[in-house]
């Protein structure tokens, strides 16, 4: 591993990466939320008492699961450092969740003791979930005592009179978190990432990031919710192993009091989704700001589109890049080459020691330019689903390839593009549509902000295309829609049905959900 810091390749944990950088670097910011921040001591402090209340006063003790419901905040890294500082592995669950989402996850993970805030303790109560001994409040807010059973302690009255206590070893192959899928193809799965797999996701990127990260400090903006696997490895992880600050957003809806943060703190590094960069260039706060010359955009969770990034260069002075991965691979796969100033579409090359196969249906190679489904070989991927050893035999090759269900395709210079979802996959007379192929033609619209489109039956042709817009300019018709699409795609590529809508669906990530929108295509009119 290549570190901008302390750290060299003996790392062997991830609690041991935090002791090191939090002595290493003890006076430094490591997190700030609004008007508040965080140093790296006092990360190390907090959360060392946190790990000597986990250990004696909740009694766990190394591999139990302990469920963290937090929205982004300081909280988060006192509590994930405190977590795995027990020697415990961290079920990460979206703080907005309902209870029977809620109540699938954790009991699931077999979690003991649940970490949250007063934003989510309705839900959780009402779930009320096997087995959970304890519910750890952040914020009291006049929850005390005892409800439905469950005993609500106070973090502060936790961790009275708790001295901090040296984090406990782990092993490179044990388990850190339990990262559940978004469900998309039934229950949410528990997907099994080791200390191991971070700390080799944390390494690669920081080899792709060297060059653009070279000069301190590193400032990076979290809009991307930490409980997911983006935000917690790049943002989280990767900043901290620099030596970095990451500027905690709560709420990316608020654009003008995410600009003022960015402003104030001169942001150097940001993540995203497509959904959050187009937000932010046609925001007239963004373009107000003074952008350090050397920002890096790193996006990902979806495709980056053309009409978005060109926009975003007009503003910053840089393209955005790309990355892909998922929560089975920590997630990063691959990343557009560092030295890259165009945006070419592609989420480039893989990361150091990782291997990517292209497969055909047969499981056999396609060649250079013909699409495959993606196959992902790497230290990142994971252990496998949690007590789903069927599910994790599905997902993997005879000979050790994690198959992704994205299908892709590579060029003659090894750079690789995803061409779509093989569920979101459209059949229109027999050939193949791209549904990001469609949206990013759609998004270079004048007067559109943004667009998304589904397959629905057809009796003559199989399946059509629906596509739907959110419109920037009301006066946006169909025709225009239309008529765009004709000169851009092939005719079978053409949606034969527009919807405009005031939204679309999205996940609290920022991507588009489409198989809500596949509700409303059963539901829509179909146009002769």
């Amino acid at each position: 591993m290549v570190f901008n810091g302390a750290l060299s390749g003996n790392v062997q944990s991830l609690p041991e990466l935090i002791t090191r950088q939090c002595s290493a670097f003890p006076d430094r910011v490591a997190f700030i939320e609004g008007a508040e921040s965080l140093s790296y001591s006092a990360l190390y402090e907090q959360s060392a008492r946190l790990s000597g209340a986990l250990r004696q006063v909740c009694g766990i003790a190394p591999g139990d699961r302990v469920a963290v419901i937090l929205p982004n905040g300081l909280a988060f890294p006192i509590c994930l450092a405190g977590v795995l500082g027990a020697g415990a592995v961290q079920v990460n669950v979206n703080p907005h969740y309902v209870a029977v989402e809620i109540r699938h996850q954790v009991e699931d993970a077999g979690a003991r003791v649940i970490i949250t805030s007063a934003l989510s303790l309705p839900a959780l109560l009402s779930a009320q979930p096997k087995r959970l001994e304890r519910i750890i409040l952040i914020d009291n807010a006049g929850y005390t005592g005892t409800k439905s059973g469950i005993p609500i302690t106070p973090m502060a009255a936790l961790v009275d009179g708790i001295a901090p206590m040296r984090f406990v070893e782990r092993a490179k192959d044990a388990p850190a978190f339990l990262q559940y899928t978004g469900g998309t193809t039934g229950r949410a799965k528990g997907v099994m990432l080791s200390h191991g797999n971070i700390l080799a996701n944390i390494g690669q990127f920081s080899d792709w990031s060297e060059d653009l990260f070279a000069a301190p400090p590193l400032v990076a903006l979290t809009a991307i919710p930490l409980y997911h696997i983006f935000a917690l490895t790049v943002n989280l992880f990767s900043v901290l192993a620099q030596g970095g600050t990451n500027v905690l957003i709560r709420d990316p809806r608020d654009i003008g009091g995410l600009c003022a943060q960015w402003t104030q703190h001169r942001v150097n590094f940001v993540t995203g989704v497509n959904t959050l960069f187009n937000a932010l260039t046609r925001s007239p706060s963004f373009a107000q700001i003074d952008f350090d010359k050397k920002l890096v955009a790193l996006g990902g969770g979806a495709p980056v589109q053309a009409a978005v990034s060109e926009r975003w260069r007009a503003l910053t002075g840089n393209h955005i890049k790309e990355g892909y991965g998922l929560s089975e691979t920590s997630p990063v796969v691959s990343c557009t080459p560092a030295g890259e100033t165009r945006f070419i579409g592609s989420i480039g090359r893989p990361l150091r020691d990782t291997r990517i196969a292209l497969r055909d249906v047969n499981g056999r190679d396609v060649a250079i330019g013909d699409v495959g489904e993606v196959c992902v070989s790497g230290p990142q991927v994971m252990q496998g689903y949690w007590n789903q050893p069927e599910a994790t035999a599905n997902a993997m090759t005879d000979d050790g390839y994690f198959r992704t269900g994205d299908l892709g395709r590579v060029d003659a210079e090894g750079c690789y593009y995803i061409v779509d979802r093989m569920k979101d996959m459209i059949l229109v007379s027999g050939f193949n549509v791209y549904p990001n192929e469609v949206e990013d033609v759609v998004a270079r619209l004048d007067g559109v902000l943004e667009a998304a489109c589904v397959g629905m039956p057809h009796e003559t042709t199989g399946e059509c295309v629906l596509l739907f817009v959110v419109r920037c300019d009301p006066t946006v018709t169909e025709r225009q829609i239309e008529q765009h699409c004709r000169t851009h795609l092939a005719a079978y590529k053409i949606p034969r049905n527009i919807c405009f809508v005031d939204a679309l669906p999205k996940s609290t990530v920022g991507k588009v959900l489409r198989r809500e929108l596949q509700a409303l295509a059963m539901r829509a009119p179909e146009r002769a």
